[in-house]
């Protein structure tokens, strides 16, 4: 995948900490970045995920009551 880069201004005590940590965990300050970037924007997605499977035990019964569901809890096909 191609890189590009990006600059960013922080904190003197926000760097120092990017830095600690990427050298504690033996990796690039870059690479530390870019993790946390890709754990934060995967975290958005298990929140949404997680959020969707509340809503659906939420309003199971409706759902089961508008569309009906099989013996496996299965919804069953319009008729």
């Amino acid at each position: 995948m191609a890189k590009t880069q990006l600059n960013v201004r922080v904190e003197e005590g926000t760097a120092r900490a990017a830095r600690e940590r990427a050298l504690a965990q033996g990796v690039s300050v870059n690479r530390y970045i870019e993790d946390l970037v890709r754990r934060d924007a995967g975290e958005q997605g298990r929140t949404f995920v997680d959020a969707a499977a509340d809503f659906m035990k939420q309003y199971e019964s409706v759902f089961a009551e508008e569309f009906g569901t099989d013996t496996e809890g299965r919804r069953r096909p319009v008729e």
